[in-house]
């Protein structure tokens, strides 16, 4: 039987994790490459089992559009997808325990991974989803005023014209640079709060305050390689929606495993 961990049995009580300050280290393109290099092996240790965290999501991204569709939201589409992947890293938690536990060679199976995923609720992994979800809504919300600000007079009957009206007219031109300012900088405070903290959360017992800070911390500690890598995860996760969400199917999980590898990089281990 594998030992506890923090990953695999929540605090007590929540009034047991005390914030604290936590130590971090500089993060290299050299951290980065061996963490990209590891997370690939992890996908390929167990391809069935971090698929199917892929397929889940992409599953849910279609479904989405679908529903946007079917409410006739045509103008949401474009911005609903390309926001989408700011909620990939709390859907990346399964993929942490994997990731985690072969490192530690420990065995495990699909029940193990999905309680510690079900075990989340009770801890601070919850709080992380409402911050992650509440800047999608920012994210949706700014482009619905902007949409309305500068494209009021425009039709979106179909999804053609509103192609039409977003990449061939002037008022669109605006929306789209505009839209794409908005977007760069929310997607920078979203990766800043939750890179290390949603991994963070999963391995140690502390507060999501605490693993926010501590994520700003490593970004800002070394900001060209971490932004880069951002860089990275965002146009990966746009090209993975090109082929019908499909392409996330591969790209997400090897993503998680690898922010897995790289949030260990980044902060030494939980007691020193």
């Amino acid at each position: 039987m594998a030992p506890k961990t923090a990953g695999s049995t929540p605090p007590d009580s929540p009034a047991q994790s005390q914030p604290s300050i936590q130590a971090v280290r500089k993060v290299t393109a050299q951290d980065v490459s061996a963490s990209l290099k590891a997370g690939f092996s992890d996908f390929l240790a167990r391809p069935v089992m971090s698929g199917f965290f892929g397929l889940f999501y992409a599953v849910f991204g279609i479904l989405f559009v679908w529903c946007l569709v079917w409410l006739g939201k045509i103008w949401m589409i474009i911005p609903a997808a390309v926001g989408f992947p700011l909620v990939a890293p709390f859907a990346a938690a399964g993929l942490y325990e994997m990731s985690r536990r072969l490192q530690k060679g420990q065995s495990f199976g699909w029940s193990e991974i999905l309680t510690v995923m079900a075990n989340q609720r009770k801890r601070e992994m919850g709080w992380m989803a409402f911050v992650t979800l509440f800047i999608f809504w920012v994210w949706i919300y700014q482009i619905r005023l902007w949409l309305a600000i500068i494209l009021k007079d425009a039709s979106f009957s179909n999804f053609d014209g509103f192609l039409n009206t977003i990449f061939f007219t002037p008022q669109g031109w605006t929306f789209l640079v505009i839209g794409t300012c908005a977007g760069a900088f929310l997607s920078t405070v979203l990766f800043s709060v939750t890179v290390v903290a949603m991994p963070m959360l999963l391995d140690r017992e502390t507060d999501f305050v605490t693993a926010m800070l501590t994520s700003i911390r490593v970004v800002t500690e070394s900001p060209l390689v971490m932004l880069s890598w951002a860089a990275i995860i965002s146009v990966t996760m746009l090209l993975s929606l090109v082929p019908a969400f499909l392409g996330l199917i591969l790209t997400l999980p090897i993503l998680g495993h690898t922010t897995w590898h790289l949030y260990q990089k980044a902060l030494p281990p939980a007691g020193e």
